[in-house]
């Protein structure tokens, strides 16, 4: 598949055999409610993309993302170790997304955002990302993960006029090296979760989210990614990994409570294949409200127990692995 869009301005939705090498967000026949055309500078501002990288372990979690919202980008990165509960945190607004570059090709290119001294890159090509987080002496980051399994790519309908494509994949081996308060971190014990998100999303959007990257006892590595609120139009992205062979789930529900999110989750998937609890360790929250922009941010990091089904009724038992939970509004 080489673009998303295809020549007659539309796109193609369903979850997609094979990833698009481009999504040509520029040749999409975007319109308003009254079917007027959308154009220029307007359709290239409504565009929005971000990109997400996870990498845990038993004693290890560091999440990083770089969100291109045109009007303004975002770059955070967190830390934290369970052992020590150490936990830190890096981020960066710019407006109108200086110092931040992205671009439309989820398995080629070149992602990054600086600020100061501090710069972050993300580059991926031949099944390979490979990222680079330089924050002085506090953290050094220079890590690839191998992504040769095959990711789950989903293309859905996002309100009347809009679509959001999205590409998720968890489990992945890592390799490099990590150096954070002076102490090297063993990157052989970690693995990668990837989420690549574009589109014309709904001017109000909100989901909620959870990724699990794992390996048991009994030597599995077990990963998935679960999410309601976005990307449930006709499909979902929810899709489970169980030794890189990939089963697509069901809807998924969450349960938790808004007024205090580091209480525990409930997570399950209406297919019967993932039932679960979550207890959150720490956070990262950001509440923005600019106007015409405003976000509602929390990303919860702790442990999951519970079951996994695989499609032979084969139920693994999950008994505190490290993974994410979010809750997220955002209006752009």
């Amino acid at each position: 598949m080489k673009t998303l869009i295809n020549q007659e301005g539309q796109v193609q939705f369903g979850v997609l055999e094979n990833s698009p090498s481009l999504i040509n967000y520029l040749d999409f026949d975007l319109r308003n409610n009254m079917d007027k055309a959308i154009n220029g500078l307007r359709k290239k501002m409504r565009f929005n993309q971000f990109q997400f990288i996870g990498l845990s372990g038993d004693d290890f979690i560091l999440g990083v993302a770089i969100v291109n919202l045109k009007w303004v980008s975002n770059c955070f990165i967190y830390l934290y170790q369970p052992s020590t509960q150490t936990f830190k945190e890096f981020s960066w607004l710019k407006p109108f997304a200086l110092s931040t570059h992205t671009n439309q090709e989820p398995n080629n290119g070149h992602w990054w955002f600086k600020s100061g001294h501090n710069r972050v890159d993300i580059e991926c090509n031949n099944q390979q990302r490979h990222l680079k987080i330089d924050c002085g002496n506090d953290l050094h980051v220079d890590v690839t993960i191998n992504e040769s399994q095959q990711p789950l790519d989903v293309c859905c309908r996002a309100g009347y006029n809009g679509w959001v494509y999205t590409q998720k994949n968890t489990a992945l081996p890592v390799s490099g090296h990590i150096r954070w308060q002076g102490q090297d971190v063993a990157t052989s014990e970690l693995l990668g979760s990837v989420d690549w998100s574009c589109g014309y999303m709904r001017r109000e959007t909100f989901w909620h989210w959870a990724s699990l990257s794992h390996k048991t006892e009994s030597g599995d590595t077990i990963g998935f990614n679960l999410a309601a609120g976005v990307n449930e139009t006709s499909y979902t992205e929810n899709a489970l990994w169980i030794n890189g062979k990939q089963i697509k789930l069901d809807r998924a529900e969450f349960h938790f409570n808004r007024k205090n999110r580091m209480q525990e989750w409930q997570i399950k998937t209406s297919d019967g294949h993932i039932e679960l609890r979550f207890e959150p360790a720490g956070e990262r929250k950001e509440k923005i409200n600019a106007g015409f922009i405003a976000s509602n941010f929390t990303q919860v990091f702790g442990r999951f127990y519970g079951k996994i089904v695989d499609e032979d009724g084969r139920v693994i038992m999950i008994n505190g692995a490290n993974g994410f939970c979010e809750d997220h509004f955002a209006k752009w």
